[in-house]
């Protein structure tokens, strides 16, 4: 039997490969248009996506002969997931593909944000050479918490190992999970002991605006804040809010509320470029996962959950 999947978005090219070596006939369409998606959709057993392409209700209910959606990637926010469940549609995502090039692209924005290295790096260049105004703070001795404890939270802690410093995780949907040099703890004392937080949940309506203000306030002292989760779980007015008043010393940021800089609101631009003004916030667009190697590895773990669940009716 073959089985018709549609790859939109821009994908490593190895995934046509590997799909079409399994027996699947592949039509690879980065540049497809929602009106197009619209029409072609009814065609296919199986869609590969990234995190460019939402499918709604609406396009789903086009997706008749729909059994599987790919999704090259970790987060999920742009599925309507309860409609694939009526459906019985199933659902795959990578993971465990870029979990490796989160941690260290966490670790190593962390390391820039205490060393002043992008500061640093740009007053040389300019012919400045001011060594105590860029004295660094060192990671050793520090206490970091990981809010999530999944694959992106589990290789964060892998990756701290070596520093001096103790691992204290919270995952509101995991229990039994603190070993090693984890420790699991509750919210409530991540937020008394952490001097570093870092962030490791998906886009739900729980996680969205999470950390509040207030949530912000509940910590007991000034800590450095690190996300490379979803933008949508702290706003930038409250960022700016939290630094103006000392309650975060730092941010590293890899994905804001809104990446589309053309369509900020008003308030978005005020707030981001406050923001970007300031020395103790580093930037990145996004790309925590994105990496070389990630790029490849994602297609191999989807892939190989697909083939686990339709590879025989490929025979």
């Amino acid at each position: 039997m073959s089985m018709k999947v549609l790859l939109v978005d821009e994908m490593h090219e190895s995934i046509l490969g590997l799909l079409q070596k399994a027996g699947f006939h592949t039509d690879y369409a980065p540049k497809i248009t929602r009106a197009e998606l619209f029409e072609q959709i009814g065609a296919y057993e199986g869609i590969v996506i990234r995190s460019k392409t939402p499918l709604d209700r609406e396009l789903l209910e086009r997706a008749s002969r729909l059994k599987f959606i790919g999704r090259a990637g970790a987060g999920l926010d742009q599925l309507d997931l309860d409609y694939l469940a009526e459906r019985g549609v199933k659902l795959f995502h990578a993971a465990k593909g870029n979990r490796d090039a989160v941690a260290e692209h966490a670790l190593g924005g962390l390391l820039a944000l205490f060393n002043h290295l992008v500061q640093a790096d740009q007053q040389v260049r300019k012919g400045i050479w001011d060594r105590e105004g860029n004295r660094g703070v060192e990671l050793m001795g520090k206490t970091v918490g990981i809010f999530g404890y999944g694959n992106m939270g589990t290789a964060f802690a892998k990756r701290l190992k070596g520093f001096g410093v103790k691992v204290l995780a919270y995952d509101k949907y995991k229990k039994d999970f603190g070993k090693g040099e984890v420790k699991e703890v509750s919210w409530k004392v991540l937020k008394r002991e952490a001097d570093v937080l870092s962030i490791h949940v998906p886009l739900t309506p729980e996680t969205r605006d999470f950390f509040s203000l207030e949530e912000l306030k509940g910590f007991s002292k000034p800590f450095w804040l690190i996300n490379t989760a979803r933008g949508e779980v702290i706003r930038m007015e409250t960022l700016n809010q939290a630094l103006d008043q000392g309650i975060l010393k730092g941010v590293v940021l890899d994905v804001l509320e809104n990446e589309k800089f053309a369509r900020f609101t008003a308030e978005q631009k005020h707030q981001f470029e406050l923001l970007a003004a300031r020395e103790n916030v580093l930037f990145t667009p996004h790309v925590a996962g994105w990496t070389v190697e990630s790029y490849q590895k994602i297609n191999e773990v989807l892939v190989k959950q697909i083939l686990r669940e339709f590879g025989k009716q490929l025979k």
